[in-house]
Formats: C-alpha cells, structure tokens, sequence
C-alpha cells in the first residue's frame, strides 16, 4: 500500500469489510475486519462497511443489526455504511450494457444442464445454444425477467467470455438470477438479483475502494473481478488481493455448519459461548482486546496453515491477567462444619483481588463455623503425595486458617455428605505464623453469605479437526461439549452484572452470562482455565 502511495497510483487508501447478511459472524471474519481497518488505519485512509445483500432468500436485517454491533465490539468505526443493494440500479444499468456491447446474453438452460456444458479442468466447456442471440433479443428477455414474467430458475443473465478457458470462472458465469423473493430492504420490487461476482467488484469500483482483500478462494475469481470493472467500464479501477483465511484447531469455521448448528438445535443460539461466531465469544467473555491482539499475531500470509486455539486462549488470559478480580468460587460444594468455632460469629479476612495488580486493593470476606469446599478438595482414601484434604490431614483455607479433618459424616448409601473439622487460630493468614507447615492450600465460600451460582464448563465442539471420510458432520459434535455445575461464590460478588469477569481461585477465569443471569442465580461461562502447555515464542 505505501508504494501505491508513493507512486500516486493511489490518492487515499480505501478499503471494505463486506459481509454477507446471512448469518453471524464468526473468528474469521474478525481476522479480516481487524486487516481491513488497521490497513486503511495505517495509512490515514478509510474503510467501509458494506453488506453484499443480493441473496434475499438467506438475507435478514437481524444479520444486519448483529454484524454492525460485532464491528464496534470489536473496537471499529466504518466511514461508510453501504450495502450493495443501495447499487441494484447502477448494477442492472452496466448489465445492459454488457448486453449492448455483446458482451452477455440471457441464457434459458437449467442449471444442472450449464453444469453439465461447463466442461471440467482438462475438458472445455460447451457453448449454449442461446450464446448467440440477438443483442434486442436478450434485451428484451433481460427486462422481461426484471418484470418477473419467468419462473425461478427459468433463465439467467451470462457474462460472454470464453467457454474454453482454463479458468472455469471465466466459462460465462451467472451474472443474474430470477428470484422472487422479499428482500429485507428493496421488498419486492425487483424480481432478477445480481451474482456476487458481478455485484462485488461493481460496488467496489462505485465506492472507490483502492484494495479489495479477501481470502485465498476468490484468488482465481481475480480475472472475473478485473473482466467486470473493465467491461462495465467503471471509472474506478480497483485491485483484489488476496491473503490465507484463518483456520483454527477444532474450530467450525464454516457459516454453513454453523446455521446447521443453530438450527437443529445442537447449540442455544448463535451467540452460545460454545459458537466460534464473534457474539458467542462476546458472551464467553472474550475481550476485543484479545480478539485484535490474536489477529495481529497470526499475521497475513498467503501459505494454508491451521492455528493452535491455544493461542487464541494465551491472548484472553494475558488481557485478563492484570484486570480480572481475583476469588474464589465452589463450583461443587462440600459442606465443611469447623466444630472448635464459636457458633453464631463471623469474622472478615482480607483478601487482595488481585496479586499481580496491586492498585486493585483488598476485599473482605467472611468466615464462620460453616464453609464449602470443593467436593474434589477432599478424599477418604486418597493416593501417595495426595495433598488436600482426607481424615487426619490438615491444609490451608487460603486467606484464613489451617484445618485438619476430624470426621466424615455420610449419607445411607455411603455418600460424604459432610466434614467435622477443627481450625487452629494461630494459623490465621497474615499474621506472620511459623510454627508448622502444610502443604495444600485450598479455597473455600462462607455458607451462610454464599451466592448460589451456575458454572458452564465447555469444551470443543469439534471430537476432530479433519472430516472423516463417511463420517457425517454432525457424527464430529461433541456430545460432552458442555457441563453445568450448581455452586457458590462469594458474598462480594451478588451485585456482578452481565459481561463481568473475574479469576476464581483454580479454576479459571469466567464471565458474567449477560442471557441466563438473574438476581436469584448467577450465571458464569468459564472463559478459560488459568493454564495452559501452550508456548507463544515455539
């Protein structure tokens, strides 16, 4: 860009992100917002965003709504707000006159026969045989399919290049198609819509757009893109590059699959925090934050490669690790009862909320007679080197006392139902005691102040990364891809609103559900776990 610049083959930088309104966004689409508006960012340029609305059968204006909200999530301000809709006009118009110049011709096969003529890589294509009708013939015919005089799919509108050409693009593709259809802002006052291919780099011309970036699949539509700006003779002369689009491990990347999702039910909806779309991150807890520093760090590059989701999960934790509060949740609660306590006292113990951020202060938190803690924080019968809690073993609550199992209360079919303890008060956190060590630290929530709470676990969606052949894309969901757990958190933590992130002690770090959480419960989404193999610099 900055030797078009310098050249003055370019005035200004002017670029676009133009989604399809058929769905929402996923991860993908992040990578090309982030390049399209750091790109025009970079060089004091300008970019647009345009909905390449041309297919009102797939087309809702809740896509439009969903995909303007996910751009200014993610930190982005378009110069522009267009859509390819706003062109139907001007598209028609430079279609007529590709008519005039003999240069596309209305076609009455259907489209399983022009799949059939198309030819293959090694095989030409064949001419149709309506290649050759008169210019007012097609004309003529052209208006009557905007009338809506035709069926769907009766006839289509072809560009006239070259049958036999090695790039199966340029075998006259579709330029129009017969669609009586209501399109989510025309209506129905057009009955004809034009192919992407032919909308795409008219609207571009139109708009001025200097660099049209897209992704590695549309590298051989490169020719039908210059053949339309260059016969339609648009005055502006855009130019399309093309970069790799990002592939993610265990990751659905495509709409399609996704639609599928959401519509058979597989997933609540398309923000679910299981999706990969930019609203079900949001939800998870994803910052925009993390979100652009991932895509910066992935980089564009034209060469196939597949993305640890790893990294994506080091970029969260590094944003979160110095702005999350820091506390502690059960998310599977044992009752603990500490017998030595005085009944009826609470006392407050601070506790910092964050260790690696100090300006984040300290909070109280109450301890009682009555606690939980994690039901797998304790074992009657536990291993070698098994640290926590089991009978006869003391540990540390940490910010408060030591405490040593006495005693393993049990329901009629064997089940722990409740542990006696006793606690030390000279071990109290803080004070400087030295007198004996332990060597498990285990976190815990006062019971009677506790905050009931939901936990939603998840894991990929994906069981693998490659289809397998026979195997049915739905056959590849994971079954186990979700766990929901009933707990407690904190007394701090009753006024947390939706989107409000923190680190519990352990587990993870979680976000607010902004959808399920109610003043009686509250609903969290682990973002992440706090650890990972991952190496950012292998």
């Amino acid at each position: 860009m900055s030797d078009d610049l310098q050249s003055g083959k370019v005035g200004e930088v002017i670029t676009r992100f133009p989604p399809e309104p058929n769905g929402y966004l996923h991860i993908g689409h992040a990578k090309s917002i982030c390049l399209n508006f750091e790109l025009a960012d970079e060089f004091k340029g300008k970019t647009n965003l345009r909905f390449d609305d041309t297919n009102p059968v797939k087309e809702d204006t809740e896509f439009v709504e969903a995909i303007q909200e996910d751009v200014r999530w993610l930190g982005f301000e378009w110069d522009d707000l267009r859509f390819a809709s706003d062109y139907f006009e001007e598209l028609y118009d430079r279609a007529v006159l590709l008519i005039k110049k003999g240069k596309a011709y209305v076609d009455d096969l259907t489209a399983e026969q022009m799949r059939e003529m198309r030819g293959t890589l090694t095989q030409p294509g064949q001419n149709s045989p309506h290649r050759d009708r008169s210019v007012d013939e097609n004309l003529d015919l052209f208006a009557r399919m905007r009338a809506g005089e035709f069926k769907d799919g009766e006839r289509v509108l072809r560009a006239k290049i070259d049958m036999a050409s090695p790039n199966i693009n340029l075998r006259d593709p579709a330029l129009y198609r017969i669609a009586h259809a209501h399109h989510h802002r025309t209506g129905d006052a057009w009955k004809i819509y034009p192919m992407y291919d032919y909308a795409h780099p008219i609207s571009d011309a139109i708009e001025g757009v200097t660099h049209s970036v897209c992704t590695l699949e549309f590298e051989d539509h490169r020719p039908l893109y210059d053949w339309v700006i260059e016969e339609c003779e648009m005055s502006a002369k855009p130019r399309q590059y093309e970069f790799a689009r990002l592939n993610v491990t265990n990751t659905i990347m495509s709409k399609r699959y996704l639609k599928m999702l959401v519509d058979k039910g597989v997933v609540e909806s398309w923000d679910d925090p299981r999706m990969p779309t930019i609203s079900g991150l949001r939800r998870k807890g994803f910052t925009p934050e993390a979100l652009r520093a991932f895509c910066r760090e992935i980089g564009v590059a034209r060469a196939y490669s597949v993305v640890d989701e790893r990294m994506l999960e080091f970029f969260i934790r590094e944003d979160l690790k110095l702005k999350a509060p820091r506390t502690m949740a059960v998310l599977d609660p044992l009752k603990v009862v500490i017998t030595n306590y005085p009944e009826g006292q609470t006392e407050l113990l601070d506790a910092e909320n964050n260790s690696e951020n100090e300006a984040m202060g300290i909070r109280q938190i109450p301890f009682s007679r009555e606690i939980y803690i994690e039901r797998d924080d304790f074992m009657e019968n536990p291993p070698s080197k098994y640290f926590r809690l089991f009978p006869g073993n003391e540990v540390r609550l940490k910010n408060a006392y030591f405490i040593k199992c006495e005693d393993v209360v049990k329901d009629a079919d064997g089940n722990v139902t409740e542990l006696r303890c006793t606690y030390d008060p000279e071990t109290k956190s803080g004070t400087g005691f030295t007198g004996r060590k332990v060597k498990g630290t285990i976190h815990w929530v006062e019971a009677s102040q506790a905050v009931p709470a939901e936990f939603r676990l998840f894991e990929p969606l994906l069981l693998d990364d490659e289809a397998d052949g026979d195997k049915e894309f739905l056959d590849r969901i994971n079954p186990n891809s979700l766990t929901t757990l009933q707990g407690f958190v904190e007394p701090n933590m009753k006024d947390a609103k939706g989107q409000d992130k923190f680190q519990f002690f352990r587990h993870g770090y979680f976000n607010v559900d902004p959808k399920h959480a109610t003043p009686e419960r509250i609903v969290f989404n682990r973002i992440v776990s706090l650890k990972s193999s991952f190496d950012p610099k292998a």
